[in-house]
């Protein structure tokens, strides 16, 4: 009787240790739901759910995390303090600036200034006519320092080095005013010569003499 319960306990233990087996190598799926809601399941995601898969040491595969995906302690940071570069292209201080921020683990926003129409929208908030400028919450850091932009960052609280998720990106830089639209073709057959601004150059390609 006693080698039978024996033997009983160790087929049950042998069958426990094989489901534990079974489950730990099961794949987990992570994704959005159509309610905004992450989900964590064992079944894949229907079709228009953002999937990401994660693997079996409980790493995700290499897609975009949110804010929401950050520590605690860096989502409140990242609350009371944003984090905004002004950049333009061809402008070295800005692409070190960049790099700064982004060995550092900051999130940050980038606004780029293109157009006449960024030009005189970055001067009316900036008040200067050289790039970059960094923003940390209201403070405005003009000309690229890292020991002033590390200051700076340093007193918002931000982490000394990254704590970022393995996935994070930070989201891609954008036009700092929304794009004119297109003006409307002079109508077929008026007969009328193009006026002087339709036959006006475009403009340079730094229009608003910005020193870098």
């Amino acid at each position: 009787m006693k080698r039978t319960l024996t033997f009983a306990l160790a087929t049950a233990a042998c069958w426990l240790f094989a489901v534990s087996a079974t489950v730990q190598a099961q794949t987990i799926y992570k994704y959005v739901g159509p309610d905004g809601r992450i989900v964590f399941s064992d079944k894949p995601p229907s079709q228009g759910e953002n999937a990401v898969e994660r693997s079996h040491d409980g790493r995700y595969g290499d897609t975009s995390a949110s804010e929401s995906e950050l520590p605690y302690i860096l989502r409140q940071v990242v609350t009371r303090y944003p984090v905004i570069l002004y950049s333009s292209e061809n402008c070295e201080p800005c692409a070190s600036g960049r790099a700064l921020l982004t060995t550092r683990g900051i999130p940050f926003s980038e606004r780029t200034v293109k157009t006449v129409n960024d030009s005189e929208a970055f001067q009316r908030l900036s008040g200067t006519d050289s790039l970059p400028v960094l923003t940390v919450g209201n403070q405005v850091i003009k000309g690229y320092s890292d020991a002033q932009w590390n200051q700076y960052l340093d007193a918002a609280g931000y982490p000394a080095s990254s704590q970022l998720p393995r996935n994070y990106r930070n989201p891609p830089p954008a036009p700092l005013t929304a794009p004119a639209k297109p003006a409307a073709p002079p109508a077929a057959g008026n007969g009328e010569p193009p006026s002087a601004e339709e036959l006006a150059p475009p403009p340079p390609p730094n229009p608003g003499g910005f020193i870098f």
